[in-house]
Parts: C-alpha cells; sequence; structure tokens
C-alpha cells in the first residue's frame, strides 16, 4: 500500500470519528460541555498531523523540483521584503487605553507593520489586476 492510499484511509477514518464526536457533543446535555474537552484535544492531534503532511509533501515537492525551489525561495524573499519595507514605516508611538493602560510601542509597532505590509499587499494585488486586464483588453 503506498503513501497515498494510507493517507487517504486515514482522512476517512478521521472523518468519520469527527461525524462521530460531533453527534457525541450534540446530544450531550451536560452543562459543563461532558465531551467537549476531550475531543478540542482530538481536533489539535488533527490538525498537528494536517500540518505534518502538508509540510512533508511541501517539502518532498520542493527537494525533487530544483527550479521550483528557486522560485519558492524569491517568492519568499520578496514577501519578507514587503514586511521589512512594512516595519521601516511602521509608526512605533505607545497608545493608551481607555482603562488606564497601554499598548507597548513595539506592540503598536508591529501592528502598524502588519496594517502597513497588508496596504503594500492589496496595491500590488490591485495593480497586478489592472494590469492583466489592460493586457488582456489591449490584445
Amino acid at each position: 500500500m503506498n503513501l497515498q492510499k494510507l493517507t487517504r484511509l486515514l482522512v476517512i477514518v478521521l472523518s468519520v470519528l469527527s461525524i462521530v464526536f460531533l453527534a457525541t457533543i450534540m446530544m450531550a446535555d451536560a452543562q459543563d460541555g461532558g465531551m467537549i474537552s476531550p475531543i478540542i484535544y482530538v481536533s489539535y492531534l488533527m490538525l498537528l498531523i494536517a500540518i505534518v503532511f502538508v509540510l512533508y509533501y511541501t517539502f518532498k515537492n520542493l527537494a525533487s523540483k530544483k527550479g521550483e525551489l528557486k522560485k519558492t525561495f524569491m517568492s519568499i524573499g520578496a514577501f519578507l521584503g514587503v514586511f521589512l519595507v512594512a516595519f521601516i514605516f511602521a509608526d512605533g508611538t505607545a497608545v493608551p487605553l481607555k482603562d488606564g493602560g497601554e499598548v507597548s510601542s513595539f506592540a503598536s509597532k508591529m501592528v502598524s507593520t502588519g496594517l502597513n505590509a497588508f496596504y503594500i499587499l492589496a496595491l500590488v494585488a490591485i495593480g497586478l489586476m489592472v494590469f492583466t486586464g489592460y493586457n488582456r483588453i489591449k490584445k
């Protein structure tokens, strides 16, 4: 049995278990949740299994195709470059809260970095859509 069939069988078994656990939760009438805590741990385990499989197949495919590896590193570098530019232009002033507390300057800078990166990536996406639309109309 190859790995793909084994993975498919594992997915089917976990899906059936998930349906059984969902039915158990929906039929439970306990106020404290009853079966919910163990099932949350099972869902964490299934998420971990899914992440491991995704990472395994991703790295396996990258290792087998050298051209794709170069493109992947270039894409990751461009993405990190966007975050570096966003971090450089981020505002890092401390922000007072309503309850008297304060958001630290580093936390404020990280939030600003995320927003700036979003704006940059959104502008690039909109620009690429306009560019490809213009090229299609031009042809």
